[in-house]
């Protein structure tokens, strides 16, 4: 194979951007070549990263998600051995109104009934016939369901999508069966947002996101957590199952609609691809995932400081992550 003069990462198309971040920094830093990073899916990208040593495939693997123990025995029978896991931060999702709006105490079935295309009512599936919050749960205020929201293209849209709506369609008995007989069928069903009106595909902006529920009455909007901390005097962040979205619910993950994120990264490439080490250490530095670092701005919430310090030494260190537990 032909001697490969970058690093390579591919995956989850959340962590992308952080990723496509560091790498300029690392390339700005080192006047190295930037890595060259793919956004394929978390599945898609371990996937990748499983299929063996060598120059021919990634050196790491982007997830939004702890890699599953059948991924890791797939790397093992690849002859991919020494993987480390690092953990980059938290990702969060709000579902925000304006400051001034009524009262909304939103648990997860409601998102699921408001926005699906076609939820499951008396064990069947069709149209979403909801026009109001009030016909979704009688304690919600009786306004029309208008909710602005990120594009199919977005990583934020499918965080929304898994940890809202087919997070809440897993609660019913008919969709569980559903997901164990036929899991692209379940996602079909539970995560295809409606296309009626209700839900506006309001681009890749969250500012504006912002902008138009200040001057839309009765409207909501779902962004990242960090548009909600850059805009705190203009919308509040709604509760979801009772737990607020704060910082410290983000972290502990009690508020529903968060989750880790990862990089692994393959330790045989390391020595082997040149900057390989060198984009690690930038990765796991205060200038990058630290508590005022600048991936920050890019809407990662950053990990508790001595996580964040166990990192810097993972890092250096490169330590093997033992097999999942499921």
């Amino acid at each position: 194979q032909a001697a490969r003069d970058q690093v390579w990462a591919v995956g989850s198309s959340t962590v992308y951007p952080f990723t496509t971040r560091v790498a300029e920094s690392y390339a700005r830093k080192s006047g190295a070549k930037a890595p060259r990073v793919e956004s394929l899916g978390t599945g898609g990208g371990i996937k990748l990263f499983c299929s063996g040593v060598g120059l021919g495939t990634p050196d790491i693997a982007n997830a939004s998600r702890p890699m599953k123990r059948s991924e890791f025995d797939e790397c093992r029978r690849n002859g991919v051995r020494d993987i480390v896991e690092i953990k980059i931060g938290y990702d969060g999702i709000v579902v925000a109104a304006p400051k001034d709006a009524p009262a909304f105490d939103l648990r997860l079935d409601h998102l699921y009934f408001a926005l699906a295309k076609e939820p499951l009512r008396f064990r069947q599936f069709g149209p979403n016939p909801y026009t109001t919050w009030r016909q979704v749960g009688r304690t919600l205020p009786n306004q029309r369901i208008t909710v602005y929201g990120p594009p199919p293209t977005s990583g934020a849209r499918d965080a929304f999508v898994e940890l809202g709506l087919e997070a809440a369609a897993k609660r019913y008995p008919t969709m569980t069966a559903l997901r164990e007989a036929d899991e692209d069928r379940f996602k079909r069903l539970a995560g295809t947002i409606r296309e009626d009106g209700a839900w506006i595909d309001a681009g890749e902006n969250d500012n504006a996101i912002v902008g138009t529920l200040t001057r839309t009455p009765g409207a909501l909007g779902v962004f990242g957590f960090a548009f909600l901390e850059q805009n705190g005097d203009k919308v509040r962040g709604l509760t979801i199952d009772g737990v607020e979205p704060t910082v410290e619910n983000v972290t502990s993950g009690r508020y529903p609609l968060s989750r880790s994120l990862y990089i692994y990264v393959k330790k045989a490439h390391v020595g082997v691809v040149p900057g390989l080490r060198e984009f690690i250490a930038e990765y796991a530095s205060d200038a990058a995932t630290g508590r005022g670092g600048y991936l920050r701005q890019r809407g990662l919430i950053p990990l508790p400081a001595d996580q964040h310090e166990a990192n810097k030494v993972k890092a250096r260190d490169l330590p093997a992550m033992a097999r999942p537990a499921a």
